[in-house]
């Protein structure tokens, strides 16, 4: 199966996202955090770093539950300003 690539929009949104996970971890560890999450700290670090710009939606309810994000509030964060 060969994934279409991803628009820059959609880039922008997971680097969006990477930033507001990382911002809300704080001084948290990443291992923690992923660990409490079900995850590796190796995915983890991956969707903050926007190197996996489209995390599946368990993963992003996993780390919002444990960072507690609102799954809304990250919906709304992450989508582009208008142009």
């Amino acid at each position: 199966m060969v994934r279409t690539p991803l628009t820059p929009e959609e880039r922008e949104r997971g680097e969006r996202l990477g930033l507001l996970l990382r911002e809300a971890r704080g001084g948290r560890s990443m291992a923690d955090i992923a660990a409490s999450a079900g995850l590796s700290a190796e995915t983890l670090r991956k969707i903050e770093t926007g190197r996996a710009p489209t995390p599946a939606f368990f993963t992003v309810a996993a780390l919002a539950r444990v960072l507690g994000l609102s799954m809304d509030d990250l919906a709304g964060l992450c989508v582009p300003a208008p142009a």
